[in-house]
């Protein structure tokens, strides 16, 4: 079973620099569900988060400001794909 994010001061609350999963697509950010970001900032106890999500060469593609129900912990044996970035349109 994957874990979820109970938020605000739950027991599976993210902290900052944690690695989370995106559980919906944000195409207005290039962003898909199943992608990997980095918590950089956790709003009161976890009721939202600022994620960066970057491309495997260190480029940021997006900081945004999420809900925790946007995301999810990495769970047990799962395993990283690889996807191009698609350029957002204006």
């Amino acid at each position: 079973m994957i874990p979820v994010i109970c938020g605000m001061d739950g027991e599976h609350t993210m902290k900052e620099l944690d690695s989370v999963v995106l559980t919906t697509d944000l195409p207005e950010h290039g962003l898909k569900s199943g992608d990997i970001g980095t918590i950089v900032l956790v709003h009161e106890g976890g009721a939202g988060y600022e994620v960066e999500f970057m491309t495997l060469d260190g480029e940021t593609v997006a900081v945004v400001s999420l809900l925790a129900s946007h995301l999810r912990h990495i769970g047990p044996r799962e395993i990283a794909h690889v996807r191009p970035v698609e350029p957002v349109s204006a």
